[in-house]
């Protein structure tokens, strides 16, 4: 039996990812497979992370809005196995630009890996209301987490148990949902529960964007600790240790973090570590906390914990909380993607999901101008071959016939037939031919000639006739595919100016759908091009002949019936 327990292992695992296409509820229409990759193609970590709390950026290249509650009650987020609810809160919900912020606490995020994955999943106009609150996807070891979500009054903590003094005015479209806006008076919490104490372990992270770079100011201090910057320079203090890093980029966002344990005190700013001191005895901290004393700008998501985070877990938390592109990738999801096994939308799927009404309405008109554009190519194609191939048999007829009047009409698609035949009727109104019959004189072959080239002209008519929806189709459609590109970038920008925050993942969808507004257009006017070329080359050899042929009728008319 022993020998048989590794072979049964590898094939668990080997079915595992089949598990991941599988579909929680069969009520919700729609779901978001998010992964967190932590290989070395993403953002690489060497150890696991526990009790993790991610915020997920939902837009519409990822997220279908319309086919959600208006209010985003249907949200339900599960585990990669598609069978475990996870705890989430609803940081930011605005159906209105197609944006939202969800927070999931993930038990686990395994490390080198790209199966890190969540499904958020919607599109019930039946589900009930699910209860949601921000302490519940509290991150492991947490004292204080403090959003700065919802509108102007004190910046709470999660849990509800910690809120500072006075009102805290919001700036919407901050970082992560709304930040807080500060403009030189501090931020104070009274002293509390938020407290280590001295030697115990100790974390802090928190993001800033300056609307200059600070020069001296107190970003943030509580007993014996304070971060701000000295000189221009991001420095920490931590009872007499000190740690200095590189000045505080303006109007940009940074995130800045400290932790404090095992003897030391290490700095980290953007996820990569700044600076590290010596703590042999590290202070109590303790005390009234203040932020953003001297400092004007935003400020967000403040995170303190009793513990030492690692530097894969500062790492992982800035990448998260940055939404960046090589860890987080998002990919929207109907039932029939999972029955077919796929982890996410192949490229032409994303782009479709990911059309605006406008770029449909311009597809649409496209899509009705090559439909034209191919009748007309193909019936002046099989009209010019028939005309082509029956004008040959007849001028082969004409030519051999000794009489100009004796030859026989048996070509139906021939227009030198047609012209031939106008010609005849001519001269059968002047009795040519018949016995006692006068001869044309110079004035009566000019006439005849006439009439023929009156139907010479009808006849070019005739094969021109719908060319013009070919020239339409040739410079209107790029241009019509160009306007519908426009408008959906403009789209796409309007919706990333009020997120506040420039994401790839939130820009290149919605720019990648607009393109294929130009690419409808090219694709109505490149075939209509070659075609309207080479119809245009073989009615023009047709009307040479038809020129052609109507000199060599008149001056054999004016050769056998003509005056002497």
């Amino acid at each position: 039996m022993k020998p048989l327990l590794p072979a049964l292992a590898l094939m668990a695992a080997a079915l595992l990812p089949a598990s991941a296409h599988a579909w929680w509820d069969d009520a919700w229409t729609q779901r978001t497979r998010i992964t967190l990759n932590t290989s070395a193609a993403g953002v690489e970590t060497k150890e696991a992370a526990q009790d993790v709390a991610v915020p997920l950026r939902l837009h519409s290249g990822n997220f279908d809005f319309l086919g959600a509650k208006p209010d985003g009650s249907d949200l339900r987020v599960v585990a990669a196995d598609d069978k475990t609810p996870l705890p989430f809160w609803v940081e930011r919900w605005d159906a209105t630009n197609e944006l939202a912020v969800v927070w999931v606490k993930l038990p686990q995020v395994l490390p080198g890996s790209d199966q890190n994955v969540v499904h958020v999943y919607a599109g019930n106009a039946q589900a009930p209301a699910q209860a949601a609150e921000a302490r519940a996807v509290l991150p492991g070891a947490a004292l204080a987490v403090v959003h700065f979500s919802g509108n102007a009054g004190p910046a709470a903590d999660a849990s509800g148990a910690w809120a500072s003094t006075g009102s805290v005015s919001r700036e919407p479209n901050g970082f992560i949902g709304a930040s807080a806006r500060l403009s030189g008076q501090p931020v104070v919490w009274p002293a509390g529960s938020i407290k280590a104490a001295s030697g115990a372990p100790y974390s802090l992270s928190f993001w800033l964007r300056p609307d200059a770079a600070p020069t001296d100011a107190t970003l943030l201090a509580q007993g014996a600790l304070r971060i701000g910057t000295e000189g221009g320079k991001l420095t920490a203090r931590v009872g007499n240790a000190v740690l200095q890093a590189g000045e505080l980029a303006a109007s940009s966002w940074t995130q800045v973090a400290l932790t404090l344990g095992n003897g030391r005190a290490t700095l980290y700013v953007n996820g990569a570590q700044a600076a590290q001191a010596d703590v042999p005895a590290s202070p109590a901290i303790e005390g009234e906390l203040r932020m953003g004393e001297g400092y004007t700008g935003l400020i967000d998501e403040l995170q303190i914990a009793s513990t030492v985070r690692s530097a894969d877990a500062v790492r992982l938390a800035h990448a998260a909380q940055a939404g960046e592109a090589k860890l987080i990738a998002a990919a929207m999801q109907t039932p029939d993607d999972a029955q077919e096994g796929s982890g996410d939308h192949g490229y032409m799927g994303i782009l479709v999901s990911n059309l605006t009404v406008d770029a449909w309405v311009v597809i649409g008109i496209c899509g009705l101008m090559l439909l034209v554009a191919i009748w007309v190519m193909a019936s002046k194609a099989m009209l010019v071959a028939r005309a082509d191939a029956d004008n040959r048999r007849f001028l082969a007829h004409f030519r051999e016939a000794r009489d100009v009047l004796g030859v026989d009409g048996r070509y139906a698609h021939s227009s030198l037939q047609r012209l031939y035949l106008a010609g005849l009727r001519e001269l059968k109104k002047r009795d040519v031919g018949q016995p006692g019959a006068p001869a044309l004189s110079g004035a009566s072959i000019d006439a005849v000639k006439a009439a023929v080239d009156a139907d010479l002209v009808r006849e070019t008519h005739t094969l021109n006739a719908k060319m013009v929806l070919l020239t339409i189709a040739i410079s209107g459609g790029p241009f019509l595919g160009l306007l519908g590109t426009v408008v959906g970038v403009m789209i796409t920008f309007a919706a990333i100016a009020a997120a506040g925050d420039v994401n790839v993942n939130a820009i290149a969808p919605g720019i990648a759908a607009a393109l294929l507004a130009t690419v409808a257009g090219l694709g109505v006017a490149i075939p209509s091009l070659f075609g309207y070329n080479y119809l245009a080359a073989r009615i023009k050899n047709i009307s040479s002949d038809m020129q052609i042929f109507v000199d060599e009728f008149v001056t054999r008319v004016a050769e056998t019936h003509g005056a002497r």
